[in-house]
């Protein structure tokens, strides 16, 4: 099936490359020219990503800090890696809306669905910012409540690895890769795609969500071009 709408999921962990914090300007450049690929082709993307490179709200409140506290820090970092972003997609000439749920008018707009529609319509890139705005959420959550939101087709969840497997196959050489994998499965099996708050979200609202290796060059085009990339996860 070849996408009309989609929205990209990014950990912060992804910008860092070789890194071991913060954000690597290679590794931005290289997924900037991945989007602008995707854009020219006429494909509408919106795009969550996290803030872990940075600082995360859970391993802040496991410290000692207040956990409303160290989730508003995350957002901030969603928001200092959208804006990065921004600019490595504007350097690449595409037309680009950092939106943002908690209020920060002089440097990001404010998220308004039929706003950011717009966009989208008018072939922009929508970066959506600072998660849901609420504390407890992760930015899985915002991904897949946005990409509601906006009628998208699918979520693209681009990570380090190129699909879902039956165990970490980071660790164990034996796993077996799923093409396909229903969300009952996933759950029934333990597998760890999205946080269960987001999970449920996107059954409930028949999303499907599709796991890829975003740092292999070319796939993320392949994939809303149609080809069988990843694992799909559906009904």
């Amino acid at each position: 099936m070849q996408y009309k709408r989609v929205l990209l999921k990014l950990s912060g962990e992804a910008l860092m490359g070789d890194r071991h914090y913060g954000i690597d300007p290679n590794r931005l450049k290289e997924y900037a020219k991945e989007i602008k690929e995707v854009t020219e082709k006429g494909i509408e993307l919106a795009i969550v990503i996290g803030g872990g490179n940075i600082f995360r709200g859970v391993s802040g409140a496991s410290n000692g800090m207040d956990r409303v506290q160290g989730d508003h820090m995350g957002m901030l970092a969603t928001c200092i890696n959208g804006l990065a972003l921004q600019s490595a997609l504007e350097d690449e000439g595409i037309y680009t809306r950092l939106q943002t749920a908690i209020q920060i008018k002089e440097i990001a707009e404010p998220y308004i669905k039929r706003k950011a529609i717009r966009h989208l319509e008018k072939g922009r890139v929508v970066i959506f910012g600072a998660g849901t705005g609420n504390p407890y959420f992760t930015t899985d959550t915002a991904a897949v409540l946005r990409a509601i939101e906006i009628n998208a087709d699918a979520i693209l969840k681009g990570t380090r690895v190129d699909g879902i497997y039956n165990v970490d196959p980071e660790k164990d050489e034996n796993a077996i890769k799923f093409e396909t994998i229903t969300f009952k499965d996933v759950i029934s099996k333990g597998l760890k795609v999205m946080d269960m708050t987001a999970f449920t979200l996107s059954e409930e609202n028949k999303l499907p969500i599709i796991v890829f290796d975003m740092n292999t060059s070319g796939n993320l085009l392949k994939l809303v071009s149609g080809k069988q990339i990843g694992t799909i996860v559906n009904h």
